[in-house]
């Protein structure tokens, strides 16, 4: 019996920690429990178009080298120049997280350095796949038959 106890328990954590590719309406109804659901302005709407059109909902989506060096990490696509510490880049790291953080399947430090994200001056701006995609349009589609 503990051997079923303990082998449970690891696999938890261990399921927690590896890549994990979400479908659309188990994340709004994570990122709702996890406080997103308006927040700063921002719908959850908002935030499913953002993560559809950036990593389409793939912890594991890394984008190597931007034009400056940098490169972008996990669901949102966080920025190693600004956000997140790489191993080999200069980075403010204004959430104070290694980025390899980000690309696991635990999402919790990401949605914590996305709150972060848009709560600065240029809030959901900062992402260019928001501005193209979701900016100023209909984005109920992004929630339709989700229950929430």
């Amino acid at each position: 019996m503990k051997a079923i106890l303990l082998l449970s328990v690891f696999s938890y954590f261990f399921a927690a920690y590896e890549a994990r590719i979400w479908s659309r309406c188990e994340l709004a109804h994570y990122l709702k429990t996890s406080g997103l659901a308006a927040y700063s302005g921002y719908d959850l709407a908002h935030w499913i178009c953002l993560i559809q059109h950036q990593s389409n909902f793939n912890t594991r989506t890394l984008i190597k080298r931007n034009s400056d060096g940098s490169s972008d990490y996990g669901l949102f696509q966080l920025n190693s120049r600004r956000w997140c510490k790489e191993s080999n880049y200069s980075s403010t790291n204004t959430c104070n997280t290694a980025c390899s953080k980000f690309l696991d399947g635990n999402i919790d430090d990401d949605i914590r350095c996305a709150k972060k994200v848009v709560t600065e001056p240029n809030r959901m701006s900062a992402w260019v796949a928001w501005v193209r995609h979701c900016k100023g349009r209909n984005l109920s589609p992004y929630l339709a038959s989700c229950n929430l």
